[in-house]
Parts: C-alpha cells; sequence; structure tokens
C-alpha cells in the first residue's frame, strides 16, 4: 500500500470515529483532527530524513574542481562550521551567487568540517542558513600534503577563497565582503 492509499484510509477512519463520538467527550472530539493533520505530515516527511546531500571527498576528487578551464570564473572557499570569520563572509557569497546568477561565475563552498559532524552540524548549519551554493565537505586527513597544492603559500588559515578562471588565478587567505569579491570578478567577466 502507497503512502497516498494510506492516508486516505486513515482519513476514512478518523471520520468514521468522529461521527461515532458522543457529544460528552468533546476533549476527545478534538483528537481525530489533530490526528488527521499530524499523520499525513509523518508520513510524507520520509521519517524525518533531510533532503540537504552533501558530498564527502578527499583532495584528489577536489582538485579538478580547482583546475577548470574555459570561460567560466570559479570562487572557490574554504569554510567551516566552527569557524566566526567563515560563518560572516557566507552571506556575502550567497548574495553573490544570487546577484551573478545569469553569469559565468560558479561558487563552490568547501567545508573543512569533520566527516562525523556532517548530520549533526554541517547539515543543520545549512538548512538553517539556506544556502544555495554547492557545498562539499572535504575529508582528508593530509592536510600538509594537500594544502600547498590548493596555494604554496597558504598556512591552512580559513577563511580563504580561492578566484581562478580566464587566464587569472589569486588567493585570499582572508574574510571577503560582497564588494571585494564583486572587485575581484567582475573584470574577469568583462574580458
Amino acid at each position: 500500500m502507497n503512502k497516498t492509499t494510506l492516508f486516505f484510509v486513515y482519513r476514512e477512519i478518523t471520520v468514521s470515529i468522529m461521527q461515532k463520538m458522543d457529544k460528552k467527550n468533546r476533549i476527545f472530539r478534538l483528537l481525530p483532527p489533530l490526528l488527521f493533520l499530524l499523520i499525513p505530515f509523518l508520513l510524507f516527511s520520509e521519517n524525518g530524513k533531510t533532503h540537504t546531500e552533501i558530498k564527502v571527498v578527499d583532495f584528489t576528487e577536489l582538485q579538478p574542481l580547482l583546475e577548470q578551464e574555459g570561460d567560466t570564473v570559479y570562487v572557490v572557499n574554504f569554510w567551516a562550521t566552527w569557524c566566526a570569520p567563515c560563518i560572516k563572509e557566507i552571506p556575502y557569497f550567497e548574495q553573490f551567487s544570487e546577484k551573478y546568477r545569469n553569469e559565468r561565475v560558479k561558487v563552490l563552498m568547501v567545508s573543512l568540517d569533520m566527516r562525523s559532524q556532517l548530520e549533526t552540524k554541517l547539515i543543520p548549519f545549512i538548512e538553517k542558513e539556506k544556502m544555495k551554493n554547492k557545498v562539499l565537505l572535504l575529508d582528508d586527513p593530509k592536510f600538509n600534503d594537500w594544502i600547498p597544492l590548493v596555494e604554496k603559500s597558504w598556512t591552512g588559515a580559513i577563511p580563504a577563497t580561492l578566484v581562478y578562471g580566464n587566464g587569472f588565478r589569486e588567493f585570499y587567505p582572508k574574510e571577503l565582503t560582497l564588494a571585494e569579491l564583486e572587485e575581484v570578478v567582475q573584470p574577469l567577466l568583462t574580458n
């Protein structure tokens, strides 16, 4: 039996119970309508599972995303939910993406949170903040190997942002504002 069939069976049972209830049991008269509202929600909520899916990658999977070619400008931000400056700049990246959604710009948010906190911290944070940019979780403990492959001078401190495309490649190991993002990217879009 599918969920829709269950819903209609439940509705018929609820209506039948309500019709049979005695007027003296006014409190119990409220129960079926409340259940009528609650049960479908539970049936269709997929057992409370979230719809946000985050791909977990190691650096070998991330590296090609840091070296793409073509006429697109790529903005790759390294961040984490435990990093206050990162959290502060996330709305700027969201606003930036929205403003330039019809341009040749792609934003990728690379989370450095722990994999064990994917379900308990990262996904709830993304949903709470209504993040629309693509998010990947980088789970690669060999950070001394991959950090210099992102940028030789990078210490690993976050937030940090790599902007590249159209013959341009620059790394910003600091918090960025919307104005700073636009200042870097706008000239690359006119080329």
